[in-house]
């Protein structure tokens, strides 16, 4: 039987999440994001009334979907998949049409003006192919993310 491949994943469990926004720093000082964008964010919504009110922080990104619809839309190939399921864009193919920003579900990317190309979050796919985890997984203090090879449940990386 062959060895299946590596498939990652990034698991978030937002009941842990302190909505200290380490990882929005973290991602944006590894990945050079300016301040007005981000490749990951936090959601926060309030509940119920004071005096009992509660504020539910809920980390988002990109999902690195199975089966990619920015993919599928971009004329030039400049958004692909990974055979590990990473999503990413390379930047010197984008022409910044924007028709993934469209077709994409959770509104994960955003148009960088100053350079004319598509960001979005690539699970530091730099860090990763030099077996280190993404830079949001690394820095958040109540492990939120767990991150790793969902085709091998051996190997995770929760730190």
């Amino acid at each position: 039987m062959a060895k299946a491949s590596k498939r990652y994943a990034l698991v978030i469990d937002s009941r842990k999440c302190l909505n200290c926004k380490a990882c929005v720093v973290a991602c944006r000082a590894e990945n050079n994001v300016p301040l007005e964008f981000s490749r990951n964010w936090l959601n926060v919504e309030l509940r119920g009334e004071y005096p009992r009110l509660l504020a539910i922080s809920e980390p988002e990104q990109c999902h690195h979907c199975a089966d990619p619809a920015c993919v599928r839309v971009c004329p030039t190939g400049a958004s692909f998949q990974r055979a590990d399921g990473i999503v990413a864009i390379n930047a010197t193919e984008c022409v910044g049409c924007r028709y993934c920003m469209i077709a994409c579900p959770y509104n994960a990317r955003f148009f960088r003006q100053d350079i004319g190309v598509v960001e979005k979050c690539d699970l530091c796919r730099k860090r990763v192919d030099r077996g280190e985890v993404p830079a949001c997984v690394e820095t958040c203090p109540s492990k939120v993310r767990v991150f790793g090879d969902i085709n091998n449940p051996q190997i995770y990386y929760l730190l």
